[in-house]
């Protein structure tokens, strides 16, 4: 079984001591690729450094919508250069988070929208995150993401409205840990046999959403943890896990890019 982390935050300060273990344990567990998702200028940095120095782990970069008050030009200049190197695959994640608001909406919708311009003229698929919005994420997508681009809607969580919207955009559906906890992830359960195969990605998000069983021991999520989503989705879709993820595997490659 050959497994494709498509979202984790390995730049994340709680990977500073031991990050060369996390990735033997994701090697060992199957993952033999990974991209490390930037949030804002510096975590977009270290995640190419940390790709650079990787094999088969790769970067995406880009400003948060959390990160969207700090968002200027000369900072999406600074991401805008370092495109061009082979290890960035991806913009974002960017998009819209009116759930926390550590960043004004009229900021998040601004820079969400500029930077929708540079994926498309850069041609880069693109990572987007959306909380609690009340539909001005899909309005914007509506008019500034053209139909025929390519992008993920990481750790998917709305509803079946919202999930034929984004499919009909042609986008990819992110599954994280939610997917294999009890309580919290039965909508979820109940939607991804509505997703097609071939528009599947699996994610952790690490170092959060730890999925079941791993949160009983821990709480830091890491990549090798995508196994276990990968094992839910199998179980809840009824079909066989070697498979399911050799076409995740196909889809995650295709969408960013990536030489199988």
């Amino acid at each position: 079984m050959k497994l494709f982390d498509s979202h984790c935050h390995l730049d994340d300060r709680v990977y500073d001591k031991d990050i060369d273990e996390v990735i033997k344990r994701a090697k060992n567990a199957g993952v033999a690729a990974a991209i490390v998702v930037g949030i804002d200028k510096k975590s977009s940095s270290k995640a190419v450094a940390i790709a650079e120095y990787h094999e088969g782990f790769y970067a995406s970069i880009g400003i948060h919508p959390h990160n969207a008050k700090e968002a200027d030009d000369t900072t999406l200049n600074f991401l805008c250069n370092i495109v061009g190197n082979p290890k960035v695959l991806a913009w974002g994640e960017i998009g819209l988070d009116f759930n926390r608001m550590y960043s004004p909406k009229k900021d998040q919708e601004k820079w969400f929208i500029r930077q929708l311009e540079i994926a498309d003229e850069l041609n880069l698929p693109v990572i987007f995150h959306e909380r609690d919005s009340n539909g001005r994420f899909y309005e914007i997508l509506k008019d500034h993401f053209q139909k025929g681009r390519e992008g993920v809607i990481h750790c998917f969580s709305g509803n079946k409205t919202e999930l034929r919207q984004y499919l009909d955009l042609g986008l990819h559906i992110g599954i994280t840990g939610i997917l294999t906890i009890e309580s919290r992830g039965s909508n979820l359960r109940n939607l991804v046999p509505y997703i097609p195969m071939e528009r599947i990605l699996i994610e952790t998000d690490a170092p959060y959403l730890t999925p079941a069983p791993e949160k009983n021991r821990t709480h830091r999520n890491e990549p090798a943890f995508v196994r276990s989503v990968l094992q839910r989705l199998s179980e809840v879709r009824e079909e066989d896990p070697d498979y399911l993820s050799d076409v995740i595997w196909k889809n995650t490659c295709k969408l960013f890019k990536i030489e199988d």
